[in-house]
């Protein structure tokens, strides 16, 4: 079993060893999920139930009711 995971596991390093383009292309991978998780996360994704409710109890409400009157304008 250990052999099986150690050939793996040189098989990846070996291949991003040996990379040129791929590690660009990673970085800007990196960067943009950094963007897309951490910025724009903050702008157009707020915390909207800490700001209705403070305890548990009535953010479940607050869901249920929620999913419940949009389910019925449909």
């Amino acid at each position: 079993m250990f052999s099986v995971v150690n050939k793996i596991w040189r098989f990846y390093v070996d291949g991003f060893r040996n990379m040129t383009i791929g590690r660009t292309l990673w970085l800007l991978i990196f960067i943009k999920l950094f963007i897309m998780f951490c910025i724009l996360r903050v702008f157009f994704f707020p915390d909207f139930l800490n700001s209705v409710t403070d305890d548990d109890s009535q953010k479940d409400d607050y869901v249920s009711s929620q999913i419940i009157s949009r389910s019925n304008r449909e």
